[in-house]
């Protein structure tokens, strides 16, 4: 009787463990380490036998999934900075495909920390003396770099192209503290693509972009090289102010995108072509632009738009020589 006793009380503080082991898993999207194991009151022994019982599935040395091997992405994060240690936190590209700003598809998750040292061939390690409070945080439970040093990160290890295309990103997604960010640099004043950085950060913002098809427009604006309009602009008609998609002031070219939603009806329709009229005789051009043109033939729009452009300054210039 006494044994039987004794193995339920074994039992019952054994399933006690597993309860909290389970909270704690639940919260860091199925995985735990080791020295979170050993402060749950298990020791290596028990991880070995909660694994033989597939309860606990080896990630990395030291770190486990709880309860099947399956982890999301986030899982997999939380994993690899548990791997590194305490201090750890998400990094680099990896970090800025968790803040949404950029994808990345590279077989290694990067993790930043103190010291350097391998830890997992799945792991790449960016070893730094210190890091600065201001300059980590948590997102979704993930240890991670701040969204402004993520951009000091960045801007070393990815072409500029690719580095204006995460900062436009972080603005778009309303992520963007561009005083945070100028805090990091100082932080960090010597990195390799600073500069880079902070021309970017210079650059005045085209403005917010409203959908998609905006986003793709100004993507394609950016790889033609074409000058940066100003996305959703206001310009003056009549004893009102109408708001353009896009518009090159000194040039007085307007670009509208014709989104499927908002500009196929028969009404909208003909109120467009009204508006186009007005703003004409007020000396803007109109050019109207579609999805399928868009996103189908960026070499011809981007032809089109620069010839455009090209023709209304030397018109504007015609103009002044001959009028003053």
């Amino acid at each position: 009787m006494a044994h039987l006793r004794e193995t339920q009380l074994r039992q019952c503080a054994e399933a006690a463990v597993d309860g909290r082991l389970a909270e704690l898993a639940a919260a860091q999207h199925g995985v735990v380490s080791l020295t979170q194991l050993r402060g749950l009151g298990l020791g290596a022994r028990a991880a070995q036998y909660r694994g033989a019982r597939g309860r606990l599935h080896r990630v990395h040395r030291g770190v486990y999934a709880v309860g099947h091997r399956l982890l999301s992405p986030d899982g997999n994060r939380v994993a690899a900075v548990l791997a590194c240690g305490p201090g750890a936190v998400l990094s680099h590209r990896s970090a800025a495909a968790a803040w949404g700003i950029r994808a990345s598809h590279r077989a290694r998750i990067e993790v930043t920390r103190t010291g350097r040292g391998r830890v997992s061939p799945r792991i790449e390690i960016h070893g730094v003396v210190s890091l600065a409070p201001d300059d980590t945080t948590h997102l979704r439970a993930i240890p991670i770099t701040s969204l402004a040093r993520t951009l000091v990160d960045l801007a070393a290890v990815i072409p500029e192209p690719a580095l204006e295309r995460a900062v436009h990103e972080a603005e778009v997604l309303r992520l963007l503290d561009v005083a945070a960010v100028h805090a990091a640099i100082a932080r960090a004043p010597n990195r390799r693509g600073i500069a880079a950085l902070r021309a970017i950060l210079g650059t005045p913002s085209p403005g917010p972009t409203r959908s998609a098809l905006e986003r793709r427009f100004l993507a394609l604006c950016r790889g033609g090289d074409l000058p940066m309009p100003r996305l959703n602009a206001w310009v003056a008609l009549d004893e009102r102010r109408v708001e353009v998609d896009a518009l090159w002031e000194p040039e007085r070219l307007i670009v509208e995108l014709d989104g499927a939603a908002t500009h196929h009806t028969t009404r909208r329709f003909h109120e467009d072509r009204r508006r186009d009229a007005a703003l004409a005789a007020r000396g803007y051009v109109v050019v109207r632009l579609t999805w399928p043109r868009v996103a189908g033939e960026p070499g011809a729009v981007v032809e089109e738009l620069g010839r455009v452009l090209a023709l209304r300054r030397a018109f504007a210039a015609h103009h002044h020589a001959a009028y003053g």
